[in-house]
């Protein structure tokens, strides 16, 4: 049967192809090179539907319609072609996408993921809906480290879904969130969609992955409030967990310690309980792991105090001059003499213009009085530095910004109130989450923060993070030869997808703008004299609609090269219209009938979740991440703020 179903779309195609040819050889009179082009592009969409390769589809398409442009030279298409792949395959930035896919297949395999679902599970089971709130952040994080769509629903679906369906949830919101926390890969970075779209269409991957960080956690924000509102609304279709489900098993040991689980823990341990023969190592330990989150606190705050509030003694020395300056001549705080009271010209300072050392007088003729003018008063010296204090190392201090202290005002908060409600039942949820979550965050933030603060390039930081992701599966004791073997084979065959890809895009393209396509279409949408607003909305649904038949990587590498040209004629940043691309094409993966994450789930789910239910599911999902889009476009400082204040 499948062996007729290809022979079928085979024959198919090749009729799409004689029809075609039969169209052009009848109207050859009106037939250019750039309906060519068109037609082209159209033969490659129809046959990536009809489930022909989709880098050899775009390689074979572009040789033969570059053989017509070049009048059947065959030598200029094969130099056209090898020029092609060259220049892609010596793109530094491609590097980083196998690094960071086996750094997901490590992470993945390292199976990491159940013991990180019960501990957030256990740690927000008073919020309404925890299980699907606990499904969303642990499919953010997981989607965070891995990147690969296919595997976080996947997992969350065998993991996630039955726990939600025994707990009573609707089955189509428990499938809406793991759909849709699952899809957050592509956004999130480190995305490799992102890499591929910074590769294509020529802008820095680093700013990409700065800009979609707000945005991502917005998306995923919107979705746990969602959740939260409907499991308010509605507790039928996400009951809250009973009393059973949220107890928490206390080790032998701390049995002995706890008065019962909801004692208070800081106290307990502080009393030792001496009489209940517990070792006093164990108590210890346990004092350690609580003092941890204060520890942590003031690290944070006393090393970004010393860098919010110090100025180097270099740009003190700048103040004080000029406050010197301002002493001794009555100029501006720029340095510059006053303007003559009568309006004439001023003479420059001699000598280039330079002061004189604070404390002498000034040379003469080096300031010119206005005629008929008094001298301005001498503004005190102190006045430069009254901000400002100096410390015994050459270096002053200065208040620290109104966001360190809010920022930290609220951490400190927070930090009060885990002690303060620090039982022992919730001592052993934060060593359960010490042992999942936080491991797999420190891996995230080190790769994210090293790229984003400019500490490494993206390729360097995927570096380090596959030896993380080794170190990782190896310290849970999951790294063994057989995963190893799994995770290079996967990377290898990912990767191998992506890069072909790469080349078929690269031919595809050349000859697309070869046979004048690109012009075509240019000509036609500055004609149609679109707003800037018009072009945005064109564009995100022409991509919305391919997001049903045709994965991202092809919507990238085939249709981003005709469109980023376009941006520069209505003035649209392509960093800004990446992160649009990506939120949309996020859309896309959730929008019926063609949608990936619905496909994905329906494999591993029980046979009476029918795919109607988790389309169902997807559609209010579908309709926040469109709200999201809106966000962005009306606020673009979400995505924008962090790459303008890293890299000005």
């Amino acid at each position: 049967m499948k062996i007729r179903r290809e022979l079928w779309f085979g024959l198919t195609f090749m009729a799409l192809v004689v029809i075609a040819g039969a169209t052009m050889l009848l109207r050859a009179e009106t037939i250019t090179n750039g309906h060519l082009g068109l037609l082209m592009l159209s033969l490659v969409v129809v046959a990536i539907m009809l489930g022909f390769p989709t880098a050899f589809t775009l390689m074979g398409m572009g040789m033969l319609f570059t053989f017509l442009a070049y009048e059947r030279d065959w030598h200029r298409t094969l130099d056209l072609m090898v020029q092609s792949a060259y220049k892609t395959m010596a793109n530094d930035v491609l590097i980083a996408v196998p690094l960071f896919v086996f750094m997901g297949y490590l992470v993945e395999r390292a199976n990491l993921i159940e013991s990180l679902f019960r501990s957030l599970h256990l740690a927000l089971a008073r919020l309404p809906g925890a299980l699907a709130v606990a499904t969303l952040v642990t499919c953010t994080i997981f989607a965070t480290a891995t990147g690969i769509v296919g595997a976080v629903v996947t997992l969350m679906g065998l993991l996630a879904l039955p726990a939600m369906l025994r707990g009573g949830y609707s089955v189509p919101l428990a499938a809406g969130a793991i759909t849709a926390g699952g899809c957050l890969g592509i956004l999130i970075p480190p995305s490799v969609l992102l890499i591929v779209y910074g590769a294509t269409a020529g802008v820095s991957v680093v700013q990409l992955y700065a800009g979609a960080f707000f945005p991502g956690l917005m998306l995923a924000g919107l979705y746990v409030l969602y959740v939260i509102l409907i499991a308010k609304l509605k507790p039928q279709w996400a009951p809250p967990l009973s009393a059973a489900e949220r107890v928490v098993p206390l080790p032998p040991l701390t049995q002995r310690i706890a008065a019962s689980p909801s004692a208070h823990a800081l106290l307990g341990l502080l009393k030792g309980r001496r009489n209940a023969e517990v070792p006093l190592s164990h108590v210890l330990r346990q004092l350690g792991i609580v003092a941890l989150p204060a520890v942590i606190y003031a690290l944070l705050a006393l090393g970004s105090y010393q860098a919010v509030t110090t100025v180097e003694a270099e740009a003190r020395y700048d103040i004080e001059e000029i406050g010197a300056s301002r002493s001794s001549s009555g100029a501006s705080s720029s340095g510059l003499q006053e303007p003559p009271a009568e309006g004439g010209l001023q003479e420059p300072p001699s000598e280039g213009g330079l002061q004189e050392p604070p404390g002498e007088e000034p040379a003469a003729g080096a300031v010119a009085e206005p005629p008929g003018a008094e001298a301005p008063p001498a503004a005190p010296a102190p006045a430069a530095t009254e901000t400002a204090q100096t410390s015994p190392a050459g270096a002053t201090t200065k208040p620290p910004p109104t966001w360190w202290v809010a920022t930290f005002s609220v951490l400190g908060a927070l930090t009060a109130l885990f002690y303060l409600f620090l039982s022992f039942a919730r001592l052993e949820i934060f060593k359960m989450l010490l042992a999942s979550f936080f491991p797999l965050v420190l891996l995230i933030l080190s790769v994210l923060g090293s790229i984003v603060l400019g500490l490494a390039t993206p390729t360097e930081a995927a570096a380090m993070g596959a030896l993380g992701g080794m170190l990782l599966a190896a310290a849970y004791r999951r790294l063994n030869l057989s995963v190893l073997k799994e995770s290079v084979f996967l990377t290898a065959k990912t990767s191998a997808m992506v890069c072909w890809l790469f080349v078929g895009s690269a031919i595809f393209s050349a000859a697309f703008a070869l046979l004048g396509g690109q012009a075509l279409v240019e000509e036609w949408v500055l004609g149609m004299n679109l707003t800037k607003v018009q072009f945005l909305l064109l564009s995100q649904v022409i991509i919305f609609l391919l997001g049903w038949p045709l994965e991202w990587t092809e919507i990238i590498v085939i249709f981003m090269p005709i469109f980023i040209p376009l941006l520069d004629n209505f003035g649209v940043d392509p960093l800004f219209f990446g992160l649009l691309v990506a939120l949309n094409l996020q859309t896309a993966f959730l929008s019926p009938p063609v949608a990936m994450a619905a496909f994905y789930l329906k494999g591993v789910s029980p046979p009476h979740v029918t795919l109607n239910q988790i389309f169902l599911g997807m559609l209010p999902f579908m309709g926040i991440q469109i709200f999201a889009i809106f966000l962005l476009y009306m606020w673009p400082q979400i995505g924008l703020w962090l790459p303008q204040l890293l890299y000005k």
